[in-house]
């Protein structure tokens, strides 16, 4: 018997603030709307400043929003995170977007305070914090959360496979596990436009750290400006390399080409940003080791929702779908690489056109609205 998601009560636990899964749901439940819904915020990076939020809603209602302000030197302060707040309500579901979040839904489910526990896992790190106890403690939380909750999402096939794999256990031992992609809003997004080709703006969105590859954008934009390409660079989000990054543009002579907006709390604000370019690049480094091997990066999805082409390295396992698709160009991760597909894209109005069509079109079967309606009725609810 299917549960109407009107009378129930949710509680969604994460970390971070960064659009993704997690608000997806949170907007979803508030647009039915459910009875009550309590999300829960904290802290993910260094950068997040130890601010833990949390938010209640009462049919669709904003009521409550209390921070709480703790140290936060990441990963010893995500213990803080199961004690904030010490009281919560009783729920019909818990879904925690994480183990540790997870992890205290099923205490709560013990207790009898919640009736179901789901682990919505965002991400899938081998080596989550290298060699050593702290690591081998979480893939032993990992691996009992996977296996009593009731029922385990994750964001790709290559991530499902990796984390029963590394884990080493087997399908019969784990709780019921499916796929569900990132996705977007496409109903409520600006979308780029034909006339954007001759914008001639390139973005990235994302955190500004090494893997990213953010550094390899900004020497493809200094190649392109070197050969006269009137090009410009518009960087959306924060990180450790922001100022080394800043520096670069300097030296390469193309700062007054380059806006970094810092980290855009209002996604509306990002969704107008990406609105407005010709292409967007996600330059991921190649790197054995790297997560999002495993991933369904969430630009990638407000990218093609925005239809933008896309220039982008093989690293996350929908580089090739993307391409198949026709709206992007898989690279290499080096600057040269990138660079000639930028090219490629701004010097060719047909050629840009059409990889434009194609991002709009790929993106219908990434609509949130229809993603989670699906994944809910999965887990029981209409």
């Amino acid at each position: 018997m299917r549960i109407h998601i009107k009378d129930s009560s949710f509680i969604i636990s994460t970390n971070g603030f960064a659009d993704g899964p997690a608000q997806a749901l949170r907007d979803y439940l508030l647009d039915v709307p459910c009875e009550t819904l309590t999300v829960l915020n904290h802290p993910l990076v260094s950068e997040n400043k130890g601010e833990h939020l949390v938010t209640t809603y009462t049919r669709g209602k904003e009521k409550t929003a209390k921070k709480y302000n703790l140290p936060n030197k990441p990963p010893y302060t995500y213990l803080f995170d199961p004690l904030v707040p010490l009281s919560l309500p009783a729920s019909t579901a818990w879904f925690g977007f994480n183990n540790l979040a997870a992890l205290r839904g099923l205490v709560r489910r013990k207790r009898g305070s919640v009736d179901n526990v789901y682990y919505w896992a965002v991400d899938f790190v081998p080596n989550r914090f290298g060699e050593g106890v702290l690591t081998r403690a979480y893939n032993k939380l990992d691996g009992y959360v996977s296996k009593n909750v009731d029922a385990r999402i994750e964001l790709s096939k290559a991530a499902l496979a990796g984390r029963t794999k590394h884990l080493g256990l087997s399908n019969k031992s784990l709780a019921t596990a499916f796929v569900v992609p990132m996705g977007a809003w496409l109903g409520k997004i600006p979308k780029a436009n034909t006339s954007n080709w001759k914008n001639k703006k390139i973005v990235y969105l994302g955190h500004l750290v090494e893997r990213q590859g953010v550094d390899r954008l900004i020497k493809a934009i200094g190649i392109l400006n070197k050969e006269g390409i009137d090009i410009r660079l518009e960087v959306v989000g924060d990180g450790p390399m922001l100022n080394n990054l800043k520096e670069m543009t300097n030296e390469l002579g193309i700062s007054q080409k380059a806006k970094f907006h810092g980290f855009v709390k209002e996604h509306k604000d990002v969704e107008a940003i990406l609105a407005s370019a010709t292409v967007a690049v996600a330059p991921y480094v190649k790197d054995e080791k790297s997560f999002t091997q495993f991933a369904d990066p969430g630009k990638l999805k407000a990218y093609l929702g925005a239809g933008l082409p896309i220039v982008l390295t093989d690293v996350p396992p929908n580089a090739s779908g993307i391409e198949s698709a026709g709206a992007g160009i898989v690279v290499n991760d080096s600057p040269e690489s990138i660079a000639e597909a930028i090219k490629s894209y701004i010097t060719n109005q047909a050629k840009w056109s059409e990889a434009h069509k194609n991002s709009l079109i790929y993106a219908k079967q990434f609509d949130w609205n229809d993603i989670l309606t699906e994944v809910l009725g999965k887990i029981g609810f209409k």
